[in-house]
């Protein structure tokens, strides 16, 4: 989740450079880089390893003065934190800056294409072919947004990029390709900022003008920023009618993204929420899953004997999803168990268990007591948390920080599937140490995740369904949701959602449970949502639907697609892309979030601040 602040204007570039780096240090703070036009036309580069106060931490280095820049602020994916692998990369001549947010998911076939080429790289990142590919486009004779959008047509994933040329210097071009990696422009008065969010834009505003005008990019967009003004075209080039939104001082502060609201918003970047699970944690090169964070020898991990996973609402049925992939993917016995029971239970504290603490706050009081309760009988023991310094950090072992940025909707949704990412990467994690996965085995689990993000975008692209499945459902007052196996926390989850913003009352079930007892709700006047993927239960799975539909229950489907069995058996279908069962709830969650956020929105809810709820339940 790195951070892109681009200048042109009429001021001196590096201190507005400087204060957007600053605000979007929450973004990424590994690394930290700037490149500015000078007075000449060339194009002087400055970096630093950690944060980006760095930068300015010898009073003896010269700044770079001009009125151009490009600078950025770094999560590390490909490549630890070094100058080398600091932005703005260049190519083979020095005479290209560019920064990058996203993954290249292609990178290694690009990067052997270049190399067969002659091109020569000096760094391990995958934005250093972005570099290289734009300066093959400019040995081709093409302009610079011409090659700029040559190479945006090469790349898979999602991302934003910007680039600025030495001798073309008042020029930036900025790129958004997928549906992570946000990126806006603000023009006015003769100065652009083009930025990761809005809080990086903030020098454009003044207290005589506390308004300004934004151009939030889409995917397959570009914008071409001049001193003369902002134009906007597609990959190749035909130019774009950009409606931009008005925006104020508070939003520059905190920032919907041109959505809504935040929940939206916070749906919309869960592809980059998994990126960012992800980065600094998986070599994809060698397909393993590297945790830095685990504090725990071989010896000790092969002496596990089992996991016990800990949450409270969302949190605990991501714990109960990671007790699937403990047993399956890390061949380890494994249990779930809601905070607030496992504090008044006094079980044991085993010191060949892994307990392991779901929280994306850090803050809610039953984990943090029930964290206390295994900390003082000495157990071994891990947090998954979003919020860096909080209680649950101080008393784990060690933290998996989920490194998904700011949620401010109180339902949570990006730190959920996030907190998914990070359970799959440990139980991979544990199986490797414990030689129950083969490295075979490995490569295939990294591979098929490392695709989530662009499956995960893939759903978001289009809500229109979502809207026309509100208009039906928004009516009922009473759902049931079912799923087996492991999809059965998912339509815990889906329900819990259902529940917390649109106050219809929704239950999640075990499908096979369904005969003894809620089968007696059944009627043409309550609602199903049915979870049954292509998986090892979907014929069990099945005969719970034809159960439902027996009796006049009105049955929302949701399937694989290409997988047509469900859909004559329900009355609506919707469809997640295929995949792996242990990876199924990071897709079939997206499906029950915007049916959810949709169903709020026509019931006039307030989506973002439900009522009787709070972010983080630091009381018991």
């Amino acid at each position: 989740m790195c951070g892109i602040v681009g200048y042109v204007g009429t001021k001196p570039a590096w201190p507005i450079i400087l204060q957007g780096l600053e605000r979007l240090e929450y973004r990424g703070y590994d690394s930290a880089g700037v490149a500015i036009s000078d007075e000449d036309g060339d194009l002087q580069f400055r970096k630093t390893v950690g944060k980006v106060v760095g930068l300015t931490a010898d009073p003896l280095v010269e700044i770079p003065q001009g009125y151009a820049g490009l600078g950025h602020t770094r999560w590390a994916t490909h490549g630890d934190a070094s100058d080398a692998n600091c932005h703005p990369h260049t190519g083979c001549y020095q005479d290209l800056a560019i920064v990058h947010n996203g993954i290249v998911e292609n990178y290694l076939e690009l990067k052997q294409y270049l190399l067969d080429g002659g091109h020569h790289f000096t760094s391990e990142t995958d934005t250093e072919v972005i570099a290289h590919l734009v300066e093959e486009g400019l040995n081709q004779g093409l302009p610079l947004e011409d090659a700029f959008g040559r190479m945006g047509g090469l790349l898979r994933g999602s991302q934003a990029v910007a680039v600025m040329k030495q001798g073309d210097a008042a020029k930036i071009c900025a790129m958004r390709l997928g549906h992570a990696g946000g990126i806006l422009v603000a023009h006015r008065d003769g100065e652009t900022i083009v930025a990761s969010d809005l809080p990086a834009i903030l020098p454009m505003f003044r207290l005589d003008m506390p308004t300004g005008d934004v151009g939030f990019l889409d995917s397959g967009e570009m914008a071409v920023i001049t001193p003369g003004g902002v134009s906007y075209q597609d990959l190749q080039g035909l130019p774009l009618h950009k409606e931009l939104r008005r925006v104020n001082s508070e939003d520059v502060i905190v920032d919907k993204g041109g959505h809504r609201h935040f929940m939206l918003k916070e749906i919309m970047e869960q592809p980059q929420a998994v990126a960012s699970a992800m980065r600094g944690r998986v070599d994809f090169s060698q397909g393993r899953v590297m945790l830095p964070e685990v504090p725990y020898s071989l010896g000790e991990i092969r002496g596990l004997s089992r996991v016990m996973l800990i949450g409270c609402g969302t949190s605990l049925h991501a714990a109960q999803i990671g007790r699937f992939l403990m047993e399956r993917l890390a061949g380890l016995p494994a249990e779930f168990e809601s905070a607030s029971e496992f504090r008044y239970r006094g079980a044991p504290i085993d010191p060949n268990t892994l307990y392991v603490s779901v929280a994306q706050s850090g803050e809610t009081a039953d984990t943090v007591a029930a964290m206390q309760e295994i900390r003082d009988g000495g157990g071994r023991m891990l947090t998954i948390c979003n919020v860096s310094g909080t209680q649950t950090t101080r008393l784990a072992d060690a933290t998996l920080y989920m490194h998904c940025g700011l949620e401010i909707g109180v339902a949570s949704t990006k730190t959920f599937i996030a907190s998914l990412t990070i359970l799959n990467l440990l139980a991979v994690y544990l199986g490797q140490a414990r030689g129950f996965l083969s490295p075979g085995d490995t490569r295939v689990l990294v591979d098929e995740l490392a695709r989530c993000p662009a499956l995960i975008g893939s759903l978001l692209s289009d809500v229109s369904r979502y809207q026309e499945l509100a208009l039906r459902f928004n009516s009922y007052r009473n759902f049931m949701f079912l799923g087996r196996g492991i999809s059965y926390p998912v339509v815990s989850e889906g329900a819990l959602k259902l529940k917390e913003i649109t106050y219809i009352h929704a239950e999640g079930y075990p499908a096979g449970e369904m005969k003894h007892g809620p089968i007696a709700l059944v009627d043409e006047k309550m609602a199903t949502l049915v979870l049954a993927p292509d998986d090892s239960l979907f014929e069990k799975m099945l005969s719970n639907v034809k159960e439902v539909r027996a009796r006049h229950g009105v049955i929302l489907g949701i399937a694989t697609e290409g997988d047509d069995r469900l859909s004559g058996e329900v009355d609506e279908v919707l469809y997640i892309p295929p995949v792996s069962e242990h990876l199924t709830p990071l897709l079939a969650t997206i499906p029950m979030q915007l049916l959810a956020y949709e169903i709020a929105v026509l019931r006039g809810c307030d989506v973002d601040q439900p009522r009787n709820l709070a972010k983080s339940v630091t009381v018991e």
